[in-house]
């Protein structure tokens, strides 16, 4: 029996943890393929609010510049993230962690042997039309 109940809104319905047993995988931009598993966000859960994924991209992947319309929160879990912004680079490795702003021009690539594994939480959550990528 759980110590606290949770009330939500005027319905004072119990709210519950709900379990995300698996991600869906998205199609990635870029030069390369990238594993993109979304677990929160418009795709997975509904969710417009919050966008949670966890990428795989290989050596040498680039994605295409953009200016994002939500601020983006990168977690990378191994490798070495580049982040390339309008005054200069970040380069961002395991344990580390970016924050970008909405409007931000951003690129992300991963140069280094290996590739990189991250997590990046989207809020609002992650669109296509809301990326607003170079090349479209």
């Amino acid at each position: 029996r759980p110590l606290i109940t949770l009330v939500a809104g005027p319905s004072k319905e119990a709210v519950m943890p709900k379990l995300i047993e698996e991600p869906t995988v998205i199609q990635s931009a870029g030069n390369k393929p990238k594993r993109i598993e979304e677990y929160v966000g418009r795709v997975n859960t509904g969710d417009a609010g919050v966008s949670v994924a966890r990428m795989v991209s290989p050596e040498g992947w680039v994605e295409p510049g953009q200016k994002p319309g939500f601020r983006e929160i990168t977690l990378v879990l191994r490798g070495l993230l580049r982040v390339e912004h309008n005054e200069g680079v970040i380069d961002v490795r395991a344990g580390q962690a970016v924050v970008t702003s909405p409007g931000e021009w951003v690129r992300y690539d991963t140069p280094e042997s290996g590739g990189a594994e991250y997590v990046a939480v989207c809020v609002p959550a992650f669109t296509p039309s809301t990326v607003h990528r170079d090349d479209g």
